[in-house]
């Protein structure tokens, strides 16, 4: 019956059916099951690049990058883009910050020399969610974070104690890098500085390169979790951030700017290196 609305002659069904799969299609074949498992275990956020760096340094497979784009994009498949983000943190004109220890200068060559911090804010259904972040420069692993239905300066301090306890850096080696906001130019966020003998800086007001690795991260949370859905309450939302950074972000996602590793990974990469000298 299939044959007869088709128009097509049983005997040519058969001979198409029985035909050998070309060369090709068997080779592409076991490439784009890895492709398209790559592709969902990154929760469908992964473009060409990041598939490609899984395939050839997460499973070892020597495959072409160009080979890659091509199966991807015959397969449908695509990743996620960014948008540009707005600032959070608001400045308090009376405070004195302290000075710019960083001059736009994040190239760190081990752990625990830079940290960066900044706010993030995300809309549910009963208010807003703040995101403090803590993110050590070199590996661009998050450190340290905090949530809450608030900004008060208890927001970055909690965050900031996560990172001390984690990363325990030694006294006036670790300089924490934030923007004119006035929870980082408060009282009590400097004193925690200084109980933990961290160095304080803050960067150029109004300028968007001078915390670009935040801003890159922000970025990324606000596409992989904020614009996946709409979020009910601040309770289902912190669960799913808290998720997102410590089960994907810091073990598993790939960053093009330490050689396509994971924050996590590239991190004890460093570890390893000291112990092997």
């Amino acid at each position: 019956m299939a044959c007869r609305a088709l128009n097509v002659s049983r005997s040519g069904y058969y001979d198409w059916r029985d035909r050998p799969i070309p060369e090709r299609d068997r080779d592409n074949e076991l490439p784009l099951k890895h492709i398209e498992q790559i592709h969902a275990d990154s929760r469908q956020t992964y473009g060409s690049p990041r598939v490609h760096a899984e395939l050839t340094l997460g499973l070892g497979l020597p495959v072409n990058r160009k080979r890659v784009e091509r199966l991807i994009r015959e397969a449908g498949i695509q990743g996620l883009y960014r948008r540009k983000q707005a600032w959070t943190t608001i400045r308090d004109p009376a405070a004195e910050p302290a000075p710019d220890l960083v001059n736009r200068h994040f190239a760190v060559t081990e752990p625990d020399r830079l940290w960066i911090t900044d706010i993030t804010e995300h809309p549910t259904a009963e208010g807003k969610l703040y995101c403090a972040a803590v993110m050590d420069a070199y590996s661009r692993l998050i450190i340290g974070w905090s949530l809450a239905g608030h900004m008060r300066t208890e927001l970055v301090t909690d965050a900031l104690g996560m990172a001390i306890i984690r990363r325990k850096p030694d006294d006036n080696a670790t300089i924490l890098h934030s923007d004119h906001g006035s929870q980082y130019t408060s009282w009590a966020f400097g004193q925690r500085l200084r109980a933990a003998g961290l160095l304080a800086s803050v960067g150029t007001v109004g300028d968007c390169y001078d915390n670009a690795m935040m801003e890159s991260f922000r970025g990324t949370l606000q596409l992989e979790i904020l614009d996946q859905k709409q979020w009910d309450t601040r309770d289902q939302l912190a669960n799913a951030i808290f998720e997102w950074i410590e089960c994907w972000y810091n073990p598993k996602r790939r960053h093009s700017a330490i050689g396509m590793h994971s924050p996590v990974t590239f991190d004890a990469l460093h570890t390893r290196s000291d112990q092997d000298h």
